[in-house]
């Protein structure tokens, strides 16, 4: 019962809105230190924002484009390798006999 007692103590009671506002400020606050320690605080940050959101949106396509060249080529070699194998089985370049 006194270990209940002395925990009570250490509670704090405030209304819901105060604790409620308390903890948007303090989200904003640790927000606004990320974004400083990042170097995106400031008038140009929402410009910066954007370019690094641009950048990424590049990336990712250059990505999806290079595996997908990759397949083609890897394709292309295969249907290559199976029509010359076709024509060389059928004797159209003279193969030996």
């Amino acid at each position: 019962m006194e270990t209940n007692q002395s925990e009570r103590r250490k509670m704090v009671t405030m209304p819901h809105d105060d604790f409620e506002q308390m903890l948007e400020r303090a989200a904003e606050r640790g927000a606004r230190h990320a974004l400083h320690e990042v170097g995106l605080d400031g008038e140009d940050a929402a410009h910066d924002i954007r370019e690094l959101r641009n950048l990424l949106d590049a990336f990712n396509e250059a990505k999806k484009t290079a595996g997908l060249t990759i397949i083609k080529m890897v394709v292309t070699g295969l249907v290559m390798a199976i029509l010359t194998g076709t024509l060389i089985k059928l004797k159209l370049f003279g193969g030996a006999q």
